[in-house]
């Protein structure tokens, strides 16, 4: 009986004591019941990420809203569809031009420029041996959409049409397009020619960060002066719809683009918009003529609406640069993930990830620096502990520690009192 008393005091203790010195532990958060995903709109395949706004489907067969600073695709549709890209080839052209010739140079017409005129496309009556400004050839291609000027131009800049072509397919590989191929610089229909709403976008990506070329591609009008063969001005007016104020498809936020027809490519628009210190840019591949703007237009809407900018950089104490992200407004960044790969400069390439789904990159720092400044913010986070601990008082610990050893005493004084009896 007494075996069996003092058993029972010393399991009273045990639970005692797992109560007075117990650790808290906080609950984890409830999740959400709800884990399914929304149904993917066909070919949308933005809307199959969790948590990611879902974009309306457009009757055009491809397009892709993607951030400028971080590539970020906030929207995509059949966006790695090969189809024809129609006028669009035209920024690709304007974009060599500006990196391999000065506005200045002296372009002259040959009979290379001159079958422009009667081949079917845009032009602007370039005569033989009329001699233009490059500047004046580059606003003739974006305003005027002129074949009879991009052929001009690409004969003065590859030496023939064709190895400017080779250029022209060499820089669409340094931008990181997969799937473009371009045949000519004039975008008129060849088979062999194709694009897709990703590699257009990344295309696109290149020029706006030309200031010349922003400047030629929001231009609504301009004004060729008398040259050594016409006789009097040519008066260019831009068909660039989103540009036009007085257009039903005008966005007051556009800052160039490009957009065209051929029957084998249907409407196609390319375009860039800022607001908010954020820019984007929007294609829209294989449309119906006259709706491919106003697609364009809600797709930047979506974009600008839906998401936000954000600067892990801030937080991420061993960002060495970049560490902007695109993400879905009203997220956590806890939400937000990254994968880390060696870069070859000896650091780390940071890819930020939201639901697996990359909205942003950093430089980080690696191996002993990586060590090094963690030590650092270890030690400040162990100073700002001590004058945290400096100015608090430990009298209510001491209170409690000393309320539990008389309970524990009295308890045990229990326990021997009942073993005696």
């Amino acid at each position: 009986m007494r075996l069996r008393k003092i058993c029972t005091g010393l399991f009273t203790l045990g639970i005692s004591f797992s109560l007075l010195f117990q650790t808290p532990v906080m609950a984890a958060e409830e999740t959400s019941g709800d884990t399914s995903v929304q149904d993917t709109v066909a070919g949308i395949t933005t809307n199959s990420i969790p948590g990611w706004p879902q974009g309306a489907d457009i009757t055009s067969t491809a397009a892709v809203v993607m951030e400028d600073s971080t590539n970020t695709i906030l929207y995509a549709k059949n966006m790695d569809q090969p189809l024809y890209p129609g006028s669009a080839v035209k920024i690709m052209t304007t974009l060599l031009a500006l990196e391999n010739s000065q506005l200045s140079d002296e372009v002259t017409m040959t009979q290379t420029g001159v079958s422009g005129v009667t081949d079917g496309g845009a032009n602007i009556s370039a005569q033989l041996d009329e001699v233009f400004t490059m500047e004046q050839c580059l606003y003739a291609i974006m305003v005027a959409s002129a074949n009879d000027i991009a052929l001009q131009v690409a004969e003065h800049i590859g030496g023939s049409v064709e190895a400017f072509v080779e250029k022209m397919n060499t820089r669409a590989k340094e931008l990181g397009c997969t799937n473009t191929v371009f045949t000519n610089p004039t975008g008129l229909p060849d088979e062999n020619q194709h694009i897709t709403a990703h590699d257009m976008a990344l295309i696109m990506k290149a020029a706006i960060s030309n200031e010349s070329f922003r400047t030629i591609a929001s231009t609504p009008s301009y004004t060729i002066p008398a040259t050594n063969v016409s006789g009097g001005e040519r008066a260019l007016t831009n068909n660039f719809s989103m540009i036009s104020a007085g257009n039903a498809a005008y966005y007051q936020e556009c800052i160039g683009g490009k957009e065209g027809f051929t029957d084998a490519s249907g409407s196609t628009i390319v375009c860039a918009a800022s607001r908010n210190d954020m820019t984007l840019i929007a294609v829209v591949l294989q449309g119906a003529q006259g709706q491919t703007a106003a697609e364009a237009g809600a797709l930047l809407d979506y974009g600008f609406q839906n998401f936000q900018m954000r600067n892990l950089g801030d937080t991420d104490f061993n960002v060495i640069s970049g560490g902007t992200v695109v993400a879905p407004a009203g997220i956590s960044e806890s939400d937000i993930t990254s994968e880390d790969t060696p870069a070859e400069d000896g650091n780390l390439k940071r890819t930020y990830l939201y639901q697996g789904n990359a909205i942003g990159t950093a430089t980080a720092m690696a191996s002993q620096e990586q060590d090094d400044t963690m030590l650092i913010r270890g030690e400040k986070n162990m100073t700002a502990a001590k004058d945290f601990s400096a100015g608090k008082t430990y009298v209510p610990y001491y209170v409690i520690g000393g309320v539990g050893i008389v309970l524990l005493i009295l308890l045990i004084l229990w326990i021997v009192r009942i073993a005696k009896a």
